[in-house]
């Protein structure tokens, strides 16, 4: 699945531009565009109304965690309107002023097309839905602008073309700096590209999409599209849901009051996916390092990957992810956690 590497070099990322390094996280462009971010993202889906789900944190819970982000180095986050209903853009937006002094200090991003209410124009990527869209989450973000503006998914009931528009018209209205995707296929983010050049509008810088060490169909078209094109990646899901840290077991009982309440992990991974984990947790007992941090630095090394974006509801969590920028894998550990890996139906487009 690594055909597209042959030739390119070990210094293919991030447009040929080297990483900085501030504090215990590097920092890098995403994509070839000039925005700098840390390359961990702190995902703010996890904090929201408790009411909703048992594994969601409340602003007093999560502000101890998004603290440990920063002193880490973090200054990219990433949420989205539906998450939880809105209640997770208000939380980061109230929680980012009082971390850092400055606006200009860290990046937010946000996404736009999920159900925001009972109407057929609550929804998708339309011209009047994106407007409403971005109106609303700026204010439930307490925000004049986001740095980066996602469509969360392909909106098979709007042409292309008004949505790059619309996107377009909100970067020109100063209401977001930039504007990124999230999991599609190949042909459709080519489509999309070519639409937004075509027309002078704003292209996507970004990619967020489902990549890790269990699910990476993304080799075969996408990740070499963003290679070409110089798109950053941002993986979701970088940890499986938690599949490659030991929070579920091979058909024994999760581990922890996620996985046992998370429905969407069951229909995106199988038992069959174990034997990737046992791969990971092999290396992992012979480094002396958790499973975690092996399968984020899998991920940090691939081509055009910035920043995985993590979820956290433990303050450990972010440790091992700023670990993990650090940790430099040997290729026999590479190859010992790709080998049994076997090929996936597509997962993660809806």
């Amino acid at each position: 699945m690594r055909q597209y590497l042959a030739g390119r070099g070990a210094d293919i990322r991030f447009a040929d531009r080297r990483p900085h390094r501030l504090t215990g996280v590097e920092y890098a462009n995403l994509g070839s565009s000039g925005l700098k971010v840390s390359r961990i993202c702190l995902g703010m889906m996890s904090y929201g109304d408790r009411a909703q789900r048992e594994w969601f944190l409340d602003e007093a819970a999560a502000e101890p965690i998004v603290r440990r982000a920063v002193e880490s180095g973090v200054t990219f986050f990433d949420t989205a309107n539906a998450y939880s209903d809105g209640v997770s853009e208000e939380i980061t937006g109230r929680l980012l002023p009082k971390l850092f002094p400055r606006r200009e200090d860290y990046v937010l991003a946000t996404k736009v097309y999920m159900p925001m209410g009972p109407g057929p124009n609550d929804r998708g990527l339309s011209r009047k839905h994106i407007m409403a869209a971005i109106d609303a989450s700026l204010s439930r973000l307490g925000h004049d602008y986001v740095d980066l503006y996602q469509i969360h998914r392909w909106d098979y009931d709007t042409p292309i073309e008004e949505t790059m528009a619309a996107l377009h018209d909100v970067v020109e209205a100063g209401k977001a700096r930039y504007v990124g995707a999230s999991s599609m296929f190949a042909w459709q983010f080519a489509k999309a590209q070519y639409t937004a050049e075509a027309a002078g509008l704003t292209r996507f810088v970004s990619m967020q999409n489902h990549y890790n060490l269990v699910y990476r169909e993304e080799e075969r078209e996408m990740i070499p599209l963003c290679v070409d094109q110089g798109v950053g990646i941002i993986p979701w899901s970088p940890l499986a849901r938690g599949l490659l840290t030991g929070t579920r077991e091979r058909g024994g009982p999760p581990q922890t009051v996620r996985a046992g309440n998370d429905g969407f992990a069951e229909r995106m991974y199988d038992d069959a996916d174990f034997d990737v984990v046992e791969a990971v947790r092999a290396v992992a007992d012979q480094r002396d390092v958790p499973p975690a941090q092996l399968a984020l630095a899998w991920l940090l090394r691939q081509p055009n990957v910035v920043a995985p974006i993590i979820g956290a509801t433990k303050e450990s969590y972010l440790d091992d992810a700023a670990a993990a920028v650090e940790l430099t894998l040997t290729d026999d550990e590479v190859e010992r956690m790709e080998a049994p890996y076997r090929p996936h139906p597509i997962r993660g487009h809806s």
